[in-house]
């Protein structure tokens, strides 16, 4: 018998073929706002007189009107937004690049499982192919969480200075390693998951 022949058969159910195809239709919709999102965003910066950047404080004061009557109280920020006329050329790029990387993180990451749902509708989980598209996927989510707080760190940095003429010393780059770690991790076992099961769909088909 030919090993695809039995492949060919392990198809789907009706139920599960419909959840697939409701997937791939919201990680279309996913991509398509990242992609529009990223762009309006840059647009904005590179075009509206007043650019707004999110931005981390370490224990800033300020006072916020809470109070009875609108009365001014003593607050810690954690973050704020920063309205800016102008950002320094490099937090411009670092901007733009931010962005970018969101988007493409997110659009690698989506294509890469829209493919393994087209694969598995063909009835096919396990295959090298789709170990490398696992990994991928999750490779492309990692350097993403890593390069876009980064850089959103120094588009923060550069509207703090532009802001305070770089009397305000607010640099804070905090990184929680942990669920990097523990990401990496799930990415490790999944792709090792998919490794092991290409090898031991490899060995049944070998034996039919």
């Amino acid at each position: 018998m030919d090993p695809n022949s039995v492949t060919a058969t392990r198809l789907p159910s009706r139920a599960d073929t419909v959840g697939i195809w409701a997937f791939m239709v919201a990680g279309t919709g996913i991509v398509a706002w990242a992609v529009v999102g990223a762009v309006l965003r840059i647009t904005d910066a590179l075009s509206s007189p007043e650019v707004r950047v999110l931005a981390e404080f370490a224990g800033t004061p300020a006072e916020a009107p809470i109070g009875p009557g609108g009365a001014p109280v003593a607050i810690e920020l954690d973050r704020a937004f920063l309205f800016t006329d102008e950002l320094p050329g490099p937090s411009l790029v670092a901007l733009v690049l931010s962005e970018i990387a969101f988007a493409v993180s997110v659009a690698a990451v989506v294509a890469c499982l829209l493919l393994l749902s087209a694969s598995t509708l063909r009835g096919r989980v396990f295959s090298r192919r789709n170990t490398r598209l696992v990994a991928t996927a999750g490779t492309a989510g990692l350097v993403g969480a890593a390069a876009v707080p980064f850089l959103a760190n120094m588009v923060a940095n550069g509207a703090f200075a532009r802001i305070s003429d770089g009397e305000f010393d607010n640099v804070l780059m905090s990184v929680d390693l942990m669920p990097f770690v523990l990401a990496a991790f799930v990415v490790a076992i999944i792709t090792t998951a998919f490794a092991v099961g290409e090898r031991l769909q490899r060995d049944t088909e070998g034996l039919v």
